[in-house]
């Protein structure tokens, strides 16, 4: 045993130098977030509640049911039901486990018509595991509440066209993905809702 190691044990200068970084801490600044009273930014990108993005000019959710989300998904939390009329392939339910889910986004970056999107939104919570099964209709849902909280005129996804791949091997629909207006989104659903209840 060396000197200064006899000697930092008999005058106890490790406690010491922790007393003083606790001290220190003390009366630092805190860093904490006094959640819900204080929220973080939330950063584009960020993987949150599962939405089907409606087209703003039709009203319809995009999904074509080409089964590509089910393929890609690592934790098969995603069940797809679709028929075939007159030519043309009709999602008839889209469903997706949020409990299973690891919120990894390949769904959203093999969707050849960005058609899925994992929201910003993160408050959904629930005690019972059934109310996070999404299905087509809760789907759109959120994807309406979303929309209507988004604080700009449109809405992009990164994970729509993600960076390092060549945009060469996209699909033509991925290509051309340009941001969503929600500003006309919002405007088409209040038109709606004025007719209804008129």
């Amino acid at each position: 045993m060396k000197l200064r190691e006899i000697i930092n044990k008999i005058f106890l200068i490790e406690i010491f130098k922790g007393l003083f970084l606790t001290l220190r801490m003390l009366f630092s600044k805190p860093v904490t977030i006094q959640y819900p009273f204080q929220r973080r930014k939330i950063y584009p990108g960020f993987r949150g509640r599962h939405a089907l993005v409606r087209d703003p000019f039709t009203g319809d959710g995009k999904c074509i049911g080409c089964m590509r989300c089910t393929t890609v998904c690592p934790s098969r939390c995603i069940y797809i039901k679709r028929e075939k009329t007159e030519n043309k392939m009709i999602v008839t339910d889209y469903v997706i486990d949020a409990s299973r889910c690891i919120f990894c986004a390949y769904c959203v970056e093999a969707c050849p018509v960005c058609a899925l999107v994992l929201t910003e939104d993160f408050e959904y919570s629930d005690y019972m595991r059934k109310n996070l099964i999404f299905n087509k209709e809760q789907l759109l849902k959120n994807w309406d509440e979303f929309a209507s909280k988004w604080p700009y005129d449109v809405y992009f996804n990164k994970f729509w066209q993600p960076p390092g791949i060549d945009p060469s091997r996209w699909p033509k629909t991925k290509r051309e993905q340009k941001p969503i207006p929600i500003k006309r989104f919002i405007e088409i659903k209040k038109e709606e809702s004025d007719e209804s209840s008129s």
